[in-house]
């Protein structure tokens, strides 16, 4: 399978990173959202990472110029289906993400791969909704994707052999390492961080540590490069709780229950930072605990 073209439906925090590295690598890339605010500021974010890059001698300003001329933008999913691979990167919301692909399959190439990528929701249900489950992935990426190195694959029930060999030469191609995972709730990373993030919260919620404390702790005691509630607001208080209510409801173990402290962060509006609070307030300078 050849793949030179590559559609990204969704431009947040995931999408613009997925998009950086692809158009780098030499793909071309078209990039979709609900909304052209979103395409336009992922744009600008992509623009800032690659002067980042040349600043630090990463690449060269002619890289640089060259992947941003690889993107495209657009509104329509009807562009990104006529893609080589399509990418999912949407909501973590197994609705949302259903109702994606099949918007999609009218328009889909015979031969496009589909992939999401999802952090912990089923690739064989997902696939299963598609008129291609044989030709259907987990992609998952890791947040900031342009530092992180890993990707892990994970094949659903029917994801052929031709699907993941393609998939794993494409990882090697933009300068990552694969990981092979099952496809079981959260699959390797979140099934071991996502409840790490969790008994933390737990520990806040207990009374038995302070946020500052708590993050502290495991930064200078266990070397961790960021603490467990600073790492949640990075990645998505929202986020953190959905994967745990798969990981409780797909494993039916009551040590994968959601603290109720990060239910209730979430039903506040508080999803860390990109909300400007959460269990930091990024309002201030620096962020400040809210508890």
């Amino acid at each position: 399978m050849s793949i030179t073209t590559v559609g990204i439906v969704g431009a947040g925090q995931m999408g613009n990173g997925i998009a950086h590295v692809f158009a780098v690598a030499g793909y071309d890339v078209v990039m979709s959202d609900i909304s052209q605010e979103a395409l336009d500021k992922a744009v600008a974010l992509i623009d800032r990472n690659l002067e980042r890059q040349v600043s630090r001698g990463k690449i060269s300003a002619e890289t640089k110029a060259a992947a941003l001329g690889r993107i495209r933008t657009t509104l329509s999913l009807v562009d990104v289906a006529q893609t080589d691979l399509v990418i999912e990167a949407a909501t973590e919301r197994e609705t949302v993400k259903q109702a994606i692909f099949e918007d999609l399959q009218p328009h889909l190439k015979p031969h496009t791969i589909l992939t999401s990528n999802t952090s912990s929701i089923s690739i064989t249900r997902l696939a299963s909704r598609t008129d291609r489950p044989e030709r259907f992935m987990g992609f998952h990426f890791m947040n900031p994707v342009p530092v992180m190195q890993l990707v892990e694959l994970i094949r659903g029930i029917a994801t052929d052999e031709p699907t993941y060999k393609a998939l794993h030469e494409v990882v090697e191609k933009i300068g990552k390492t694969a990981a092979s995972a099952e496809d079981f709730p959260a699959f390797i990373v979140n099934r071991i961080l996502m409840p790490m993030i969790n008994e933390a919260v737990y520990t806040l919620y207990e009374g038995v540590g302070n946020v500052r404390s708590i993050d502290q702790s495991l930064k200078l005691g266990a070397n961790h490069p960021m603490g467990p509630l600073e790492l949640a607001d990075f990645i998505g208080l929202d986020t953190c709780l959905a994967i745990m209510n798969v990981l409780h409801e797909g494993l039916g173990d009551t040590k994968y229950r959601p603290c109720p402290l990060l239910s209730k962060y979430v039903e506040a509006g508080w999803l860390g930072r990109k909300t400007q609070r959460g269990f930091y307030d990024y309002r201030e300078d620096p962020p400040v605990p809210t508890r």
